[in-house]
């Protein structure tokens, strides 16, 4: 054990025994006054209060086992302080943390939004049934029409349609918002490729979301104007049955062509298909006259078409001429125009009507009305005069278009006429022939189809219900198309459509 340092040289030379004893001396005097205090011994034999108390005997103190004890009570009472100091300053810390206020961190600033262009939509990669969309007018105005159109897929669908092809019609309502939310919806179904609409308005808003799944549309629409970037028309267009009956026209040696017809955009695109046919062709359009189908009076433009007015007075001035000369020839000339309206003839001999129905059964007799000689001018159609009944209108007796070979097309009538009770629409085979050509797409080993713009614009073509037919890139339907004449009982072919497209010695 260490020994403390000495106090005072000089005037004091304990021992740390000593000191140990004086401490302990004093601290057993100090316990034995107060031991004695507590029970009265100091008071002689009378207890603090007075009580007389019996003598205790004082406490028999071992002073060797009190020496060893003192010293191992006073570390572990400074033992015991220090262990109090430290929890002492460990409570204070944690009472000073308990105090701080943690900050979190400001969030981070938002980020720009980025400008992300909407993905493409693709189709999803099918394993299950070929599934093919038809969009049809099931309500609305047109609802005869497109069950008319279902029912004829249907039966395209029973007599050339592998089992694998399902059919997903579709109604919309005949407008463009319904046409899209059709599509829409088929092509989250789905659908590898929609057949229809009907209308050109519709199929605009069908195109939409079928452009942005790259999924191909054969619609029944005759507009040209939709047609193209996934859209081909199964439609007759104009352009097709002018170029054939323009060329057969030629070939039989009609030269100067003129037009009657209504001013709407089908006649719009009819004046504008006939001027280039005529031209392809080395013949001349001399004149075009238009009137507004929605009125019933058409005369003026018909009077003006066939100069009815300049020949009518030409006609007076040479009877006038004739009076004056008197001599015999011209009394006898004078005399055989007697019942003559005009002199002179109209400057063409070919002339398009590009109208059906009543439209055209009434601006028809105009024209020799206007005593225009419908045994030197060439009345010609388009597919609007595929009618039998035209025939009871003599003015169109003898006129001629370009359509489909009704024999051919006869075979589709009767066969819907007798599973369906009623006779369908002329545009109705459109729907069997698309049906069809998907239902051929669709036969193979693997039971897919392919839909692609190749596959669809085969260069060999597809026979179907009306005919020989295929698909150009321009998504126009190019057709073996029949010179049919009007008969005064029906329609007859006069020059036949090709059974193939190859052209003659290819």
């Amino acid at each position: 054990m260490r020994a403390r340092p000495i106090i005072n040289k000089e005037t004091r030379n304990y021992s740390s025994q000593a000191i140990g004893a004086a401490i302990r001396g004093l601290c057993l005097l100090t316990l034995f006054a107060l031991t004695s205090c507590a029970d009265g011994s100091m008071s002689g034999k009378f207890g603090l209060f007075g009580e007389e108390k019996e003598p205790v005997a004082a406490p028999v103190i071992d002073k060797e086992k009190q020496a060893a004890e003192d010293p191992a009570k006073i570390a572990r009472a400074l033992r015991e302080q220090e262990e109090r100091r430290r929890a002492e300053e460990a409570r204070t810390a944690l009472e000073n943390s308990r105090k701080v206020v943690i900050i979190p961190p400001p969030p981070p600033l938002p980020l720009p939004p980025a400008v992300v262009e909407a993905p493409k939509l693709i189709a999803p990669v099918l394993t299950g049934p070929v599934r093919v969309a038809l969009l049809l007018p099931l309500s609305g105005p047109e609802k005869a029409l497109g069950k008319a159109m279902l029912n004829a897929a249907q039966l395209a669908l029973f007599d050339i349609a592998p089992d694998h092809v399902t059919l997903m019609p579709r109604d919309t309502q005949g407008t463009s918002a319904g046409a899209q939310k059709a599509a829409e919806e088929v092509l989250g179904e789905g659908a590898e490729i929609i057949l229809g609409p009907v209308f050109s308005h519709a199929v605009r808003g069908a195109a939409i979301p079928a452009r942005n799944r790259e999924i191909n549309i054969v619609a029944f629409s005759t507009d040209t104007a939709v047609a193209g970037n996934g859209v081909y028309l199964m439609g007759f267009t104009s352009r097709r049955q002018v170029e054939r009956v323009v060329a057969f026209a030629r070939e039989q040696g009609h030269y100067r062509f003129a037009a009657l017809a209504p001013a709407t955009n089908y006649g719009d695109d009819v004046v504008n298909s006939l001027g280039q046919a005529v031209s392809e062709n080395g013949a001349e359009l001399v004149r075009v006259e238009r009137y507004d189908p929605y009125e019933p009076e058409v005369v003026d433009p018909a009077r003006s078409l066939a100069l009815y007015d300049s020949r009518k007075a030409a006609l007076q001035a040479r009877r006038l001429e004739l009076e004056e000369d008197g001599s015999e020839e011209a009394l006898a000339e004078l005399k055989s125009l007697e019942n003559a309206e005009t002199l002179g003839d109209v400057d063409f001999d070919a002339v398009m009507i590009p109208d059906g129905g009543a439209g055209l059964r009434t601006v028809a007799p105009l024209l020799p009305y206007y005593d225009v000689d419908t045994s030197r001018v060439q009345f010609l159609g388009t597919g609007l005069w595929d009618d039998e009944t035209l025939g009871r209108e003599p003015a169109l007796v003898g006129g001629w278009f370009a359509g489909p070979d009704p024999d051919t097309s006869r075979v589709f009538m009767q066969r819907f006429e007798a599973a369906y009770g009623y006779r369908a629409p002329r545009i109705s085979s459109l729907a069997y022939d698309a049906t069809a050509l998907v239902s051929v797409l669709a036969m193979n080993e693997s039971k897919r189809a392919d839909f692609s713009a190749a596959s669809l614009t085969d260069r060999d073509g597809f026979a179907g219900a009306d005919g020989l037919f295929r698909f150009n890139p321009d998504g126009l339907a190019e057709r073996g198309l029949a010179i049919i004449e009007v008969g005064s009982r029906g329609l007859k072919v006069i020059d036949p459509a090709p059974t193939t497209f190859d052209k003659p010695g290819s």
